[in-house]
């Protein structure tokens, strides 16, 4: 059984500039068929943006959104973990701040992202979010 994040986090996680359109963001969560981007700055963590932030941080407000950037949308210095942090570490924080992803984070780089799926196939596979997380994506 895995014990650390590294063994269980996605790791290059695709990752944009703060100035990054939404659109261009939301092309990249589409064709890369994932539902987090990391937002960086000179190679740090800023933020961390999902496909729902840009729903109801962005689209819901409606209006022109060509012209809003990432930075309009992301959660801004998100909870995160180290590679060698243990897996119930990262399993405590997504429980005690509610949370489906974390980034993982190493000497103040990203590295990757720990989901809460992913944290189900490594513990129980064969519980339902195990399986649902297990499965190829809908396309």
């Amino acid at each position: 059984m895995a014990r650390h994040v590294r063994d269980v986090m996605t790791g290059h996680p695709t990752a944009v500039e703060p100035d990054t359109p939404v659109h261009q963001v939301a092309t990249a969560m589409r064709d890369e068929g994932i539902g987090a981007v990391l937002v960086t700055e000179d190679g740090r963590l800023r933020g961390l943006v999902t496909d729902r932030d840009l729903t109801v941080r962005i689209l819901a407000d409606g209006g022109d959104v060509s012209r809003r950037t990432v930075v309009e949308a992301c959660t801004g210095e998100p909870v995160t973990v180290g590679p060698d942090d243990d897996v119930d570490e990262a399993l405590r924080l997504m429980r005690a701040q509610a949370l489906r992803r974390l980034p993982v984070v190493d000497n103040g780089k990203p590295v990757g992202i720990v989901a809460l799926g992913d944290l189900a196939v490594a513990r129980d596979p064969e519980s339902a979010l195990g399986r649902i997380s297990a499965a190829d994506p809908n396309a």
